[in-house]
């Protein structure tokens, strides 16, 4: 049996092409997968968010607030 922790390249091709795991074609949802950013449906497009992980939407939460920060020190007037 495959370890959960450690999941075979071919188990995370196979979550990433199940149509499943996919809420409407683009936000990734997948309980089983722990990885904080998984590839996109088309691996080449770049990364995306697993909505089932905690710790990946914190992340994702974590990221826009630091962008919203240094955008608002760039813009702020003394």
């Amino acid at each position: 049996m495959e370890n959960q922790d450690n999941p075979s390249q071919e188990t995370l091709e196979k979550w990433s092409k199940d149509p499943n795991n996919w809420i409407w074609g683009i936000f990734y949802y997948n309980k089983e997968d722990k990885r904080l950013m998984p590839p996109k449906r088309i691996p080449w497009t770049g990364w995306t968010v697993n909505f089932a992980n905690r710790n990946s939407v914190i992340f994702l939460i974590g990221f826009m607030l630091f962008f919203v920060f240094i955008v608002s020190m760039i813009t702020r007037k003394h």
